[in-house]
């Protein structure tokens, strides 16, 4: 057998209105009731939302009313990103690359940084402004400034002007006079703050560079000092201090000098004694020699002592006399070279010494050198570090005039009138509080209950054909009203029975049984109403009591008087014959197999073999046979049950059994093999009605079922 939806005329209607609105892109549907099921809670509470959207406002107004007055007053500042440098000079600090969006947000941070609160107290000395402390009614202690600072942070704002640079700077407070002062006070050391960021640093550097400048002059004096002691005591004069190693300083020193000279004067000497032997043994003399005269002298004297031999012979007295002159000439000129040979010699020998002794000295000097030049490269070196810092102390000074990137544009005005509280903005908060009570209790009072309201969520949530929707009726009898065909009551469950020949191809199952959650949730007048219908319709239809641990039917029906036959001795094995313990009901137009006495044992009797026996026997002699069983709870009964009939419809009661219980009973019967073919919501209420669920009738006619709510509550 298959399960089919409903087809009743208004359910199709309904359904054609669920695809249409699919198939439009309208809102998921679950979505839509959910928000349905909202409305009609709070419609149904709209008594306490009006309550509390009235306290909210009275609350408002009596906030407005008892609030302290507060003024606020408004400076206003420009930012600028970049500023020109007029000393054209590098600036200590490479500037940031930063967008303008984000130099903006920083200097925004820093309006409202507790460093700006320090800088304002302290320029105000607001600790001490009577004033001040008297406005925000803070008194002496030992965190009087840690107040003073949440004061100032709790009433400061930040307001930029779009698309600008600018920035307004508001305080309020509950003087006019102290909140001018505080937002004057404020911008006013913002831009002393900036100012001091931006070329404090210049003022910085320079009392650093003038403190090492000073460090440093005494440091070049003492390396000097080191230097002239050390080339005193070490005999070192220095002729030439352009060289740089340790070497080189020492040859330019007066040793060094000496050292030169002497060894020059020794190379000459040396050369003069070689020309001097070179004459005695050769007897040649340089040219510019004064000898070459003698010399000349007496190759003269020679060539005329020859003639004169040649003429006169030896003994001629001008002979001997020319032989005498050539002799001297001789003599003169050979004991010239040995003396200047040997002068030659002296000379040498004499400057070899001085050279010898002078190197020695200068040998001496060469590790002293060492010494020295490391001091004069820290001369150097500290008189190079104090030309730079000195130039560098200079430029500071000349790039000391900047122009500040932060200005204010507008102080502020002491305010004529107070800007809080206000009466509008109070109740437009309080109104706006007051529909968030509102939703929260709507949706505390949803999720909390959690039964089952909207018929849908027969479908929607249980996974359930919905087979009818019972109104809710409370005036005159239930049982009555039944089988009256004008009334509501009897078109509901014509409606369910019109339904349930519509969940077989054959028609409606054969045998049905009727449970629920719990009692009291009209699941017998249900049966009564299904029966009546069917029997109206002109089939043979037996309605059997089976609740067999409080039955409700013989009450109902009014049948009293019988007690000791039925359903339990017939499951006894006390009674044969089915059909004598038939009741015959005019009124409705059904048979009846009540129940009989209530027995001790009701699982063992309704599990037996012979409960199975009756319901084939009722089987073959009507077209329709309902069963009032029991309800789920935590009993076994209707799961006996329903493993000897056709199919089970579920009787649910709107807004009394919370969703997870009734799929839990669902859950339970499905697990024993159960057929569930559909679920009849009923006492259905005006606000039920609201979700679409109505015959046209009104609902103002209301629902008892014959129960009294005292029973019904003690039952739930």
């Amino acid at each position: 057998m298959n399960n089919l939806n409903l087809v009743s005329p208004e359910l199709a209607a309904r359904e054609g209105r669920h695809e249409l609105a699919a198939e439009n892109g309208a809102t998921d549907e679950s979505f839509a009731l959910d928000l349905e099921r909202y409305w009609h809670e709070a419609i149904s509470l709209k008594y306490w939302l009006a309550a509390i959207v009235a306290a909210c406002l009275l609350l408002g107004v009596l906030v407005t009313l008892l609030a302290t007055p507060l003024y606020q007053a408004s400076a206003r500042l420009e930012v600028s990103q970049v500023t020109a440098d007029v000393t054209n000079l590098d600036s200590l600090e490479v500037d940031s690359q930063v967008s303008e969006l984000q130099y903006l947000n920083t200097q925004y941070e820093l309006l409202i940084s507790r460093f700006m609160a320090t800088r304002v107290i302290e320029a105000g000395n607001l600790t001490r402004d009577e004033e001040f402390l008297e406005a925000f009614a803070l008194e002496d202690g030992v965190d009087l400034a840690a107040r003073v600072e949440k004061v100032l942070f709790d009433n400061i704002v930040i307001d930029p002007v779009l698309r600008s640079s600018l920035v307004d700077v508001r305080f309020s407070s509950p003087s006019p006079v102290v909140s001018a002062q505080i937002a004057n006070l404020w911008v006013e050391e913002f831009v002393a703050a900036n100012y001091e960021k931006r070329f404090g640093a210049n003022i910085e550097a320079r009392d650093f560079l003038q403190s090492q400048i000073a460090e440093l002059r005494e440091r070049l004096a003492q390396s000097e000092q080191e230097l002239v002691e050390y080339a005193n005591a070490n005999e070192i004069l220095v002729l030439n201090a352009g060289g740089d190693s340790g070497s080189e300083s020492a040859g330019q020193t007066l040793v060094g000098a000496d050292l030169q000279a002497l060894n020059t004067a020794l190379a000459a000497a040396v050369a003069d004694r070689i020309s001097a032997q070179a004459a005695v043994v050769g007897g040649n003399f340089p040219s510019t020699d004064p000898r070459n005269e003698l010399l000349s002298r007496l190759s003269e004297a020679e060539a005329e002592l020859a003639v004169l031999q040649s003429n006169f012979g030896p003994d001629y007295p001008e002979v001997q006399e020319k032989q005498a002159q050539v002799s001297s000439l001789r003599s003169a000129i050979s004991s010239g070279s040995r003396d200047l040979l040997q002068s030659a010699r002296i000379r040498e020998a004499e400057l070899r010494e001085q050279v010898e002794r002078v190197k020695q000295r200068f040998l001496g000097q060469q590790g002293q050198g060492i010494r020295y030049g490391i001091l004069k490269r820290e001369v150097d070196t500290n008189r190079e570090i104090y030309d730079a810092l000195l130039q560098r102390f200079k430029e500071l000074e000349a790039s000391g005039a900047g122009q500040n990137n932060i200005q204010v544009i507008d102080l502020a005005d002491v305010p004529a009138r107070p800007y809080a509280p206000s009466v509008v903005q109070n109740l437009l908060v309080a109104f706006l509080a007051s529909l968030v009570l509102a939703v929260g209790l709507v949706y505390l009072k949803v999720t909390l209950s959690q039964t089952l309201q909207d018929p849908e969520d027969v479908r929607r949530r249980l996974g359930l054909p919905l087979l009818g929707a019972i109104p809710h009726e409370m005036d005159g009898e239930l049982v009555e009203r039944i089988t009256e065909r004008s009334s509501e009551i009897n078109e509901a469950y014509t409606t369910v029975r019109t339904n349930m020949n519509f969940l077989t191809p054959q028609g409606a199952p054969e045998v049905l049984m009727f449970t629920s959650s719990v009692p009291a949730e009209g699941k017998s007048i249900s049966s009564v109403g299904v029966a009546t219908s069917f029997a109206q319709l002109g089939k043979r239809t037996l309605l059997i009591d089976a609740d067999l641990r409080n039955s409700r039917l013989r009450d109902s029906l009014n049948l009293q008087g019988y007690d000791k036959g039925g359903l339990v001795p017939l499951l006894a094995s006390q009674e044969t014959d089915m059909f004598s313990q038939i009741v015959k009901l005019e009124q409705f137009g059904f048979d009846f197999l009540p129940m009989g006495r209530t027995p001790p044992n009701p699982v063992e009797l309704l599990a037996g073999e012979k409960f199975r026996q009756i319901i084939a026997e009722a089987r073959g002699a009507y077209d329709q046979v309902l069963i009032d069983g029991a309800p789920m709870l935590a009993l076994a009964d209707a799961i006996e049950m329903s493993k000897a009939v056709d199919g089970v419809v579920f009787v649910i009661e709107a807004e009394r059994i919370k969703l997870r219980g009734i799929e839990n009973a669902l859950g339970r019967l499905r697990r024993s093999g159960a057929q569930v073919y559909g679920a009849i919501v009923t006492k259905v209420s005006q606000k039920n009605s609201a979700y679409g669920y109505g015959y046209g009738y009104g609902y103002g006619y209301g629902y008892g079922y014959g129960y009294g709510e005292d029973k019904i509550e003690d039952r739930a």
